[in-house]
């Protein structure tokens, strides 16, 4: 993407969106996302309330929006690496898990936000501006939107070709499986006060891994 294509008007307020989704992570630390108050994120990006509105039409936007950007980034290292099957499932789920040592409070409230909605929420489109200042020098893959359930779902038919899902499992049946390793193991890490989330992530994982 050649950055002179883009007007400075598209740029500015490129910035200004990527600035209020970066304060909202630097705020967030330990607390719930419902406990952030939404004048500190305006203050720490240096941006009025009334101009967060324009951007974003509620504050849980924001939690939408760190979806979509750290999904992306998941998606430009696994092509980059060249990770397939249950090896690309593990180096999501150990970014969660690295992802929660720095931002605690980041997984729960995303948890609690999707329950509250009952769906999976629709990964918003970025503008030019936004996927070139979020993934330089990968805006090809960061234009795309990514959807989890695809990405599951092209795992788990690898896993099937190589031989590596059991066989008592569909590829849909561990989809499914998937999503709730992906939710529901962090909680019971929590449950367990454990802060060892990779191995709780590695534990369900063995039950769809033919090893």
């Amino acid at each position: 993407m050649d950055r002179s294509a883009i007007s400075l008007r598209e740029l500015k307020k490129a910035r200004t969106k990527v600035a209020l989704y970066e304060a909202s992570l630097s705020l967030i630390g330990d607390e719930m996302f419902r406990d952030m108050m939404l004048d500190d994120v305006c203050r720490k990006a240096e941006i009025s309330r009334v101009t967060f509105f324009k951007f974003f039409q509620k504050k849980e936007d924001l939690l939408v929006y760190f979806m979509r950007v750290w999904l992306t980034e998941r998606i430009i290292e696994i092509e980059s690496e060249g990770k397939r099957g249950f090896s690309v499932i593990q180096h999501v789920l150990h970014k969660v898990a690295e992802e929660a040592q720095e931002r605690a409070g980041l997984m729960p409230s995303l948890i609690s936000f999707l329950a509250e909605m009952n769906m999976h929420p629709c990964m918003p489109e970025l503008s030019e501006a936004e996927v070139h200042l979020l993934f330089p020098g990968h805006e090809e893959v960061g234009a795309q939107t990514p959807d989890m359930y695809k990405l599951f779902h092209r795992c788990m038919n690898e896993a099937e070709a190589e031989g590596k899902l059991r066989k008592d499992f569909t590829v849909e049946t561990a989809v499914k499986v998937l999503f709730t390793v992906f939710y529901g193991a962090f909680l019971t890490a929590q449950l367990y006060g454990s802060k060892d989330i990779k191995g709780f992530y590695n534990t369900h994982l063995q039950l769809l891994e033919n090893r």
